[in-house]
């Protein structure tokens, strides 16, 4: 579970509080003569779980990253300790939430063999904790890794291994692994198989609601799933659907996210390519690009930008490329 050498880099995060001197060793002594003594620590967890799992809220990956430091210090203290077996499944849950995260903040800041490391702890932690939601959810998030860097058909076979620990009851967990899917098949080329999972994810999403359809990055919310859908349509090449999907999911974007808007508006200028327009798509491309925080300007972002800048002819080609290297 000590997967912690990336962390060196980012800054740690103030805490704003200062402790009284001698009081946390106090409170350590009292806990160490107590049966059930880190109690405090579990529930901690479990809530800074529910915080992280929030989303970036406008705030850069590696902030982020920094400020789930010191839980993860605490997560692996208390993994280290015997626990009852309830207990035990409950904590290995949570290790499986928070350490998903990290993999999801990694794929995002395009450490891609980082990312698959800390989806294959979460996908321990998952199976130790014999919630098949939980799994089924860390296998469609790790399917995006393969499939944002270019590998679709071992993303499409973790996304179908989703789909199956998913089963069949409507979960964001399903819809999720069904959406994944369809972007998988579509880049592989499998237009049909991409069309019959785009249906599935949109059956399942008109099913749930509550936690399961929060907007979190364990939820599954309307507007995730049409920027799912927009990349699916996107690369199949059916830009009329996919402007569908880009203009639904930005209408249900209250947030600042830059990472929710970029790769949207990079669907869109794909789209204009696809439509025979390379100069217009080049234009929208070089403009998303410039506005760009520069925290911003690695992993999925570039990788979209990467792939159009790769389909792009001429003077349009020329162009992206010389934003992208700027």
């Amino acid at each position: 579970m000590d997967r912690r050498r990336f962390l060196g880099a980012a800054a740690a995060a103030a805490t704003g509080a200062v402790a009284l001197p001698g009081l946390a060793e106090a409170r350590q002594g009292f806990n160490a003569a107590l049966s059930g003594s880190d109690a405090g620590d579990l529930a901690y967890l479990d809530g800074a779980f529910e915080r992280h799992r929030g989303g970036y809220r406008g705030r850069p990956p590696a902030v982020v990253l920094a400020e789930m430091r010191g839980d993860l210090d605490l997560l692996r203290d208390v993994l280290s300790c015997p626990h009852a077996t309830g207990t035990r499944a409950d904590l290995a849950r949570t290790a499986a939430g928070i350490t998903g995260l990290v993999a999801i903040i990694q794929h995002d800041r395009s450490d891609q063999r980082d990312a698959h490391g800390w989806f294959a702890t979460a996908e321990q932690a998952a199976r130790e904790s014999g919630d098949r939601q939980m799994l089924a959810w860390a296998l469609a998030r790790h399917a995006m890794v393969p499939l944002n860097y270019g590998a679709p058909r071992s993303a499409a076979d973790l996304a179908t291994r989703a789909r199956a620990e998913a089963g069949q009851a409507p979960s964001a967990a399903a819809a999720l692994a069904a959406a994944v899917t369809a972007r998988a098949l579509a880049s592989a080329g499998d237009d049909q198989g991409a069309l019959r999972s785009v249906a599935d994810a949109r059956l399942i999403a008109g099913r749930i609601d509550g936690s399961q359809s929060a907007d979190t990055w364990f939820g599954y919310p309307l507007q995730k799933h049409h920027v799912h859908l927009s990349q699916a349509f996107t690369l199949m090449g059916r830009t009329r659907e996919a402007y569908a999907e880009q203009e639904a999911a930005l209408a249900l974007t209250t947030s600042p996210s830059v990472m929710t808007r970029a790769p949207l508006e990079m669907d869109a200028a794909t789209c204009l390519n696809a439509d025979g327009d390379p100069v217009a798509a080049a234009d929208k491309a070089v403009g998303i690009w410039e506005r760009l925080p520069q925290a911003y300007r690695d992993g999925l972002v570039r990788s979209r930008a990467e792939a159009l800048h790769q389909a792009l002819p001429g003077a349009a080609h020329a162009r992206l490329g010389e934003a992208l290297a700027s």
